[in-house]
């Protein structure tokens, strides 16, 4: 039967508000629509389905986490879509396979009664493996070259944001100052109404949900970096099995919200970095005009710039070097 508590269109909205602080901040205001729009509008496609569906035999929690699920695969792929370098022609394709698999992997798990970490580790799986089969049919017809293909099997959006909290930690979260587990509050069906949650107790959470979906080893090896007071907490909140229907969806949103905020900046120079500099500086620009403004540089910028444009980077100039000439070009224009 239809789930009539359910109310998804403010659910789905609450979710794509929340994560507009959660997009990178290298992203164009373009990149960071598509990220915000995807999130919402698969959120708002699942929910409607969920709620009003005759066939579908789920309550207003399970409908609520299955929307949660959908709308947090659906930013961190779209956010990994846009980092791979793929043509934007291609990103609706490659997201609406992943979402279609998300709903019908969340639908029969759930149908089947499965403890919450086995639905999310299947999910998971079945999200690696529709994004992966989706860039290969777009290297087999020849959209993108394998050297794309394989940069863009290797983006994780999911990896990078752990990648951040071993590097800074959990910033903003006091220790624990004594030896029991703050207390989580029980979520009420409807997700827009989720109560307010302890700040520090709310992200210690929010990174156990995290981590429940990483590799155990990596896990380790960040909470090892953590007060260990808070590592401790962190793993008893791990074995709560009823840690995402407590949490919730828009607390947990508001909660990376925060974190992300105190992080520290990652400064390093990377080649994805000079890419997306480049990308931008290309955008503005048609091949006449970039021929005239290029026409008295040499070879290897020519080539730097225009293997960027191509979401390539030009490997014969080291990423310090290729970072002055991409402002070069960007503050001489």
């Amino acid at each position: 039967m239809a789930t009539k508590d359910f109310d998804y269109e403010s659910f789905a909205q609450n979710l794509a508000a929340q994560a507009q602080e959660l997009v990178p901040q290298d992203f164009n205001d373009v990149q960071k629509q598509y990220v915000i729009n995807t999130l919402g509008n698969f959120a708002m496609l699942s929910g409607k389905a969920l709620a009003e569906d005759p066939n579908l035999n789920f309550n207003a929690e399970q409908s609520v986490t299955i929307t949660q699920i959908i709308a947090e695969w659906s930013f961190h792929k779209s956010v990994d879509v846009i980092r791979s370098g793929i043509p934007q022609q291609y990103w609706d394709p490659v997201m609406q396979k992943i979402a279609y698999t998300i709903f019908e992997i969340a639908k029969q798990t759930f149908s089947q009664g499965l403890p919450h970490d086995k639905i999310l580790e299947l999910i998971e799986h079945h999200v690696k493996k529709s994004y992966l089969e989706a860039i290969t049919e777009l290297k087999n017809k020849g959209a993108i070259d394998e050297g794309l293909m394989e940069y863009a099997a290797s983006q994780s959006n999911m990896d990078r944001m752990a990648q951040e909290m071993q590097q800074g930690g959990v910033p903003g979260v006091a220790p624990i100052d004594d030896s029991g587990l703050p207390p989580l509050p029980t979520s009420p069906n409807i997700p827009t109404e989720m109560p307010k949650v302890d700040s520090r107790v709310l992200k210690l959470a929010t990174v156990a949900m995290l981590f429940k979906k990483l590799n155990q080893d990596k896990v380790q090896s960040i909470l090892n970096k953590f007060d260990p007071q808070d590592a401790e907490a962190v793993i008893r909140y791990m074995r709560m099995p009823d840690l995402i229907d407590r949490v919730g969806g828009a607390n947990a949103l508001r909660a990376l919200q925060e974190i992300k905020t105190t992080l520290p900046r990652n400064t390093q120079i990377t080649p994805h970095k000079v890419i997306l500099k480049l990308k931008k500086f290309g955008s503005k620009y048609s091949s006449k005009d970039l021929d005239t403004i290029l026409i008295r540089e040499r070879m290897g910028v020519k080539r730097l710039v225009f293997n960027a444009i191509e979401g390539k980077y030009y490997d014969k100039m080291p990423p310090k070097v290729a970072s002055i000439v991409a402002s070069h070009l960007t503050d001489s224009v």
